[in-house]
C-alpha cells in the first residue's frame, strides 16, 4: 500500500442537511486545489479506463471526510492556523443571497458567531492525523 507525506481530510458539520455540506465541501475543495502551490503534492493522477477514456486530476490520496459540530470545527480550524497547515472552511455566512451579500454578511459577522459548516485540511500526514483522531468517519 502507498504511503503519503501530505493527508488530506474534510471535516463537516454533521448537524446540517446532506445537500448543504456537499455544496460546502465542493467549494472548500475547489479554494483548496486553487491555493495549494505545489501541484504535484496533491498527486493529481489521469486514470484511464479499457476504452481509453480519460479521468484527469484525481487525487491518488485518499480523502477521508469525518464529522463533528461547529465548535469542533472552530477549534480545529484554530489548530490548524496554530500548525501551518494548509485548509479552507466554509460558514453560515456564504450561503443564501448573491455572493455579493455573502461577502457582506461575512464582513459583519465575528468569528465567534460564525456556524461553521466544514472544513478542508492539507498537511503533513502525522500532524493532520494527530488534529483529527478524535472524530468519527462520516457515514
Amino acid at each position: 500500500m502507498a504511503t503519503f507525506e501530505k493527508k488530506l481530510v474534510a471535516v463537516m458539520n454533521e448537524n446540517k442537511e446532506t445537500g448543504v455540506i456537499l455544496n460546502a465541501l465542493a467549494h472548500m475543495s475547489l479554494g483548496l486545489g486553487a491555493s495549494i502551490l505545489d501541484k504535484a503534492e496533491l498527486r493529481l493522477t489521469n486514470y484511464k479506463d479499457a476504452d481509453q477514456g480519460n479521468h484527469a486530476n484525481i487525487s491518488e490520496m485518499p480523502l477521508v471526510v469525518l464529522k463533528a459540530n461547529s465548535n469542533k470545527i472552530r477549534q480545529l480550524r484554530k489548530a490548524a492556523l496554530a500548525n501551518n497547515i494548509a485548509f479552507v472552511d466554509y460558514t453560515n455566512t456564504m450561503t443564501e443571497g448573491t455572493y455579493e451579500d455573502q461577502l457582506k454578511r461575512s464582513a459583519a459577522t465575528k468569528e465567534e458567531e460564525l456556524e461553521y459548516y466544514g472544513i478542508v485540511l492539507f498537511g503533513d500526514w502525522t500532524l493532520v492525523s494527530e488534529l483529527t483522531k478524535k472524530f468519527s468517519l462520516w457515514k
